[in-house]
């Protein structure tokens, strides 16, 4: 299921335009003025075609090791979809897990892929050098504390739920307001259909692919690979002229707050410099900058994960 772009919606993150690739232009001609088309593609696997339940993106388990394929399978309909519609260049950056899930075999020759553990900007690595012109959000899910297949924001159960200025945060916003920074737009988001209208607060210019339609975390009306492949690959084609950079947005100051499923992994978030208990079960803190505020992000879910004790979370 393909939602087109909003009549008359901005383009970009936070609905924002401007940039210097000209949209329109064929490949021949901004190839003859010397312009050049970079795609990056942000992977996450819990929106992927057929992902309900935890086995299905734990790495080791039989049917993770099955969901590889299709997880594969969305992110290469979009490599071909972005390449389909004239971009030059398209980096897929993993972003799930341990962030060595795709199979590098099976997608199209033209891409790459950066994979693995530790990235300065974890899932949207890639986007500080200056010359990536689109970002797709591919397999994307909902947030901690909203509906959707597999919500959560960056840690399944610990984080019930995160905001960003007293606006309930997903992975796809935090990301969004990230790459806004470096004057990127959001061109495509592919997930569950929750995810979808998600993206509508952060990326409203956006196209998006609902892979499959919600019913519970663990549970949803799935679509077979094919036709998601299909609908994919046609909206990433529609989605590359949307990928036109714009001046960087400096929203700042951002305060980020966190509810945790127990206080002392709310207490555990205060040995962050900068981050304080706001209640039992909440912490908070503020950054000039979302490229401050992800890294201090980052931080403190690693803290948050090593505090958490196997029988009592």
């Amino acid at each position: 299921m393909i939602t087109a772009v909003p009549k008359g919606a901005g383009r970009g993150p936070l609905g924002r335009i401007g940039g210097s690739y000209p949209q329109g232009w064929s490949r021949s001609v901004t190839a003859a003025y010397g312009f050049r088309m970079k795609i990056l593609i942000s992977a996450d696997m819990e929106g992927a075609t057929g992902v309900t339940w935890p086995a299905d993106v734990l790495p080791g388990t039989p049917q993770w090791e099955r969901c590889r394929s299709l997880f594969t399978s969305d992110v290469n309909a979009a490599v071909l979809g972005f390449y389909d519609g004239g971009a030059d260049e398209v980096l897929i950056n993993e972003a799930h897990w341990t962030m060595r899930n795709l199979l590098l075999e099976r997608l199209d020759e033209r891409a790459e892929m950066l994979t693995g553990r530790h990235k300065t900007l974890s899932m949207v690595e890639g986007v500080q050098h200056g010359d990536v012109d689109g970002i797709a959000f591919v397999g994307y899910h909902a947030g901690a504390g909203m509906e959707g297949v597999l919500a959560h924001t960056y840690l399944a159960n610990s984080i019930t739920g995160v905001w960003l200025n007293d606006v309930r945060a997903s992975e796809g916003l935090l990301n969004a307001h990230v790459v806004a920074e470096y004057g990127v737009p959001v061109v495509l988001v592919t997930g569950d259909d929750v995810a979808c209208e998600d993206a509508l607060g952060y990326a409203p210019g956006a196209l998006k692919v609902a892979v499959k339609d919600h019913v519970s975390r663990y549970a949803a009306v799935c679509r077979t690979p094919a036709r998601t492949a299909a609908d994919i690959r046609a909206a990433a084609k529609e989605a590359a002229a949307l990928a036109v950079r714009h001046p960087p947005v400096r929203g700042g100051p951002f305060t980020v707050a966190l509810e945790f499923d127990a206080e002392h992994l709310a207490m555990a978030a205060t040995v962050v410099p900068g981050v304080d208990r706001i209640g039992e079960r909440r912490a908070a803190y503020t950054s000039g900058t979302m490229y401050e505020a992800i890294r201090t992000f980052k931080a403190v879910t690693t803290i948050v994960s090593a505090a958490v004790e196997e029988q009592y979370g």
